[in-house]
């Protein structure tokens, strides 16, 4: 339930999403997640990290072996969200 709250949480999925690609430091990311405050970056990051999803290498932050497996699970659910956007016609759009 802990992880679950988590990812329930705003900017959480989308952090997950942006370090699929690898790296990032702190303010690329920030520009990556449609430049959220950094308060809530930062927090959020915290709470990754606890959880032992991200961590902080010498590149920024980068999702560790459980942040990728995590992130292999979350395709399916990206493939459905693209799916249901398509025939409910809503492509391209993107909550904030």
């Amino acid at each position: 339930m802990v992880a679950l709250d988590l990812l329930g949480r705003r900017w959480t999925l989308r952090i997950l999403w942006e370090l699929r690609g690898g790296p990032l430091v702190f303010r690329a990311l920030q520009h990556a997640c449609d430049d959220v405050a950094p308060s809530v970056l930062n927090t959020r990051l915290a709470e990754l990290r606890e959880l032992d999803v991200v961590e902080t290498t010498s590149d920024g932050y980068a999702l560790t072996a459980e942040g990728r497996a995590l992130g292999e699970l979350l395709l399916p659910l990206d493939a459905w969200a693209r799916r249901w956007a398509a025939s409910s016609g809503r492509v391209g759009s993107r909550p904030t």
